[in-house]
């Protein structure tokens, strides 16, 4: 029999923001309308990055993958006629999360919305930055002060508040494992409440109510049995934590609060209708059960693996929850799976294995330690070269991409140029402009003032919130006040985890990787006694460069090729992400690369691809052959070959020693080398 009272739906968000403030703000009314019950504020690479949209390196980045917020009247604009007190908002914001808590206040506090009752998330998560996303800023410790700020803060002055949001989800992205995921995203919970509670900021009685606020966001995968015990032994683990490590006497505050979007690794380029029915069953994993049941879902859209989904692809996602929550009968049931002998055998068995290698990190000094050393880096590098070399061997099947390839032509993709949105590149000029024009009118005193005293702040021990809150009311921007810190924090290089990646590929004799093992070395020969190598014939090795141009720091396909190339007898130069073309050029040329290899997947191939061609023929070497992979789409691609890329690739390319024998082949092209023929 089902229960009487039937359960309340989940949140239901839909992750959204692109161009400018007044197109978002749009975008989200429109939103709200259809039913939707949370909002999910993307940002741009700039604002996550803490960039102006006038410096260097957010060229061709800005209102790209979300919406650009470089100062208060930007979030004005945001939140114009969308009442802040009555609004429940999750914003995806890391190493600038402090700022843009600070503007959103300070727009409620216009509002005249009562701070006390404002509802919503920071995600705030550092150490899933450093492995895996990529918009870092800050190293460990002062990072983490940031955060440890932030909780003190906001438990205090905006207590319903999630003042962060530990993300496993992009550790998944990045090939974690179930038991990964689980153990890393706890061993980051332990450090955040282990410098919370040292601070001395928090009095005893008061630590159920930091660990009664602590939420997760995490990842979905289409494995929706495995994912579901994921959630159900996470509920149990962080129940054992908070009450042995910490003394919470009080389940609920002990209770393992989350938000989840769904797998977007998992959607294909190839057949993307498929990806709907893969979105509903992630979902599931979820929902179903109801003692470990998502508090906030949001669904990526159908076509995210094309590029950036219209408000028709976000409403169809928005839809599939609106039909589980309100057509069918899940809501009215205790927790189905309770009993099972089966889901109790998983779980225990994820439990077990998750503490014993939160036990191993917690011997290494903990999580931060963790990173700096590299072990969680070059851990989830491997673990997603194994998965792709699954995948590339057939043994993880993905209908559409190795296995039930043929298809009947889709109207959905008929048109391929019209079946996701575009952002107009005219439109970072005039947010650049609008920039410009807010430096020249605010009072630029106070501004500097206010940033004067932050420094101060930053070199002291006081909390950083109150000197964030009078620069946001003061006109400072986003890189201004990020710039202030990093005067006195300095910036961080997260370790690449490719160096210390193991061989997940076999070489062995008839395999794929040893022919082109052989074609690598043959090739390399051939240049030599040509004297056609870089550096005057000095090497008998091939070189290529990987290069990450731009604020984009989705590395996990650029981490694969540099992997698997190493593998395949290239020497690999990978200096990780957030580069200029400038500086991408330079390495080139000092290297004596034979090929650039370029990664993109925020959509600003179309301004720093050709910036990188333009730089090398500068200096003379535009005969270097340069690939592009990422998310581009066709019209795109075939621009890049006009202007004279030698190859693209797009997640259709999903077998990465195929690549790697296709980047020899534009190299013996580029040399003037016959065609590479099989030896008998």
């Amino acid at each position: 029999m089902p229960d009487r009272q039937k359960d309340r739906p989940w949140l239901m968000r839909t992750y959204a923001g692109h161009s400018t403030a007044e197109a978002s703000n749009e975008l989200y009314r429109r939103n709200l309308a259809k039913g939707q019950t949370g909002l999910s504020v993307a940002f741009d690479l700039p604002t996550q990055t803490g960039y102006d949209p006038d410096h260097v390196l957010a060229r061709g980045e800005v209102g790209r993958v979300g919406v650009p917020v470089s100062h208060l009247g930007d979030m004005r604009r945001l939140f114009q006629d969308i009442p802040l007190e009555r609004t429940n908002t999750s914003m995806t914001i890391n190493a600038t999360a402090m700022w843009l808590l600070a503007l959103y206040q300070v727009v409620a506090e216009e509002q005249g919305a009562d701070i006390g009752r404002l509802q919503g998330t920071t995600q705030n998560d550092i150490v899933k930055e450093y492995l895996s996303r990529g918009t870092h800023v800050f190293p460990p410790v002062p990072s983490l002060r940031l955060t440890t700020d932030m909780i003190t803060y906001t438990v205090n002055h905006i207590p319903k508040w999630n003042p962060i949001n530990i993300c496993s989800y992009h550790l998944q992205e990045a090939g974690a494992t179930p038991v990964q995921e689980i153990a890393y995203a706890m061993s980051t919970a332990i450090a955040v409440l282990d410098a919370v509670f040292a601070s001395g900021r928090i009095p005893e009685e008061r630590k159920g109510d930091v660990v009664g606020r602590i939420s997760f966001f995490v990842n979905a995968g289409v494995r929706f049995i495995e994912e579901m015990c994921k959630m159900r032994a996470f509920s149990r683990i962080w129940d054992r934590i908070t009450r042995e490590r910490y003394g919470i006497e009080d389940a609920r505050q002990r209770r393992f609060r989350y938000g989840v979007q769904v797998n977007s690794l998992g959607l294909t380029e190839a057949q993307p209708e498929n990806n709907v029915q893969r979105i509903v069953l992630e979902m599931l994993a979820v929902t179903l059960s109801k003692d470990a049941r998502a508090r906030a879902v949001q669904l990526p859209a159908w076509n995210e693996a094309l590029g950036l989904p219209r408000p028709w692809d976000q409403q169809w996602s928005l839809r599939i929850q609106q039909v589980l929550a309100h057509e069918s009968d899940l809501l009215e049931y205790a927790d189905i799976f309770d009993g099972s002998r089966v889901i109790e055998a998983k779980v225990a068995d994820l439990v077990t294995e998750s503490f014993a290698e939160i036990d191993r990190i917690e011997a290494m000094g903990g999580v931060m330690t963790a990173v700096e050393s590299g072990y969680l880096k070059s851990r989830l590098v491997a673990s997603h070269a194994e998965r792709r070399a699954r995948i590339e061997s057939g043994e993880e099947k993905i209908v559409g991409v190795n296995c039930y390839e043929s298809t009947e032509p889709s109207p959905l993709t008929a048109d391929l140029d019209t079946a996701v949105m575009t952002v107009d590149p005219a439109n970072e000029a005039g947010v650049v402009a609008a920039l410009q024009s807010w430096r020249v009118n605010r009072e630029e005193a106070r501004a500097t003032d206010a940033l004067t005293a932050l420094k101060k702040a930053a070199a002291g021990t006081d909390n950083l919130m109150a000197a964030t809150l009078e620069c946001a009311r003061a006109g400072v921007t986003t890189g201004e006040w990020s710039w202030a810190l990093r005067d006195v924090f300095g910036e961080f290089r997260a370790p690449t985890g490719v160096g210390g990646a193991p061989i997940a590929v076999s070489a062995e004799t008839g395999t794929a990787l040893a022919a082109v093992r052989e074609k690598v070395a043959r090739t390399a020969e051939e240049l030599t006694s040509a004297g056609g190598a870089p550096g005057g014939g000095r090497r008998l090795r091939l070189r290529l460069l990987v290069g990450k141009p731009g604020l984009d720091g989705h590395s996990n396909g650029a981490e694969q090729i540099a992997v698997r190339a190493r593998d395949a007898g290239f020497e690999v130069v990978y200096q990780g992400i957030r580069l200029t073309p400038e500086q991408i050029v330079s390495a080139a040329l000092a290297e004596d690369v034979h090929c650039v290899g370029l990664s993109i997947l925020s959509g600003s191939h179309a301004a720093l691809v050709p910036e990188v061609l333009g730089r090398l023929r500068e200096a003379g070497a535009g005969d270097i052959p340069v690939i592009v992979g990422g998310i581009i789409p066709n019209a795109d691609a075939e621009e890049l070959r006009a202007a004279g890329v030698a190859a693209v690739f797009t997640p259709k390319d999903f077998g990465i020693t195929e690549i790697i024998g296709r980047i020899v082949d534009e190299i013996r092209t580029a040399n003037k080398l016959d065609p590479w023929e099989v030896p008998a």
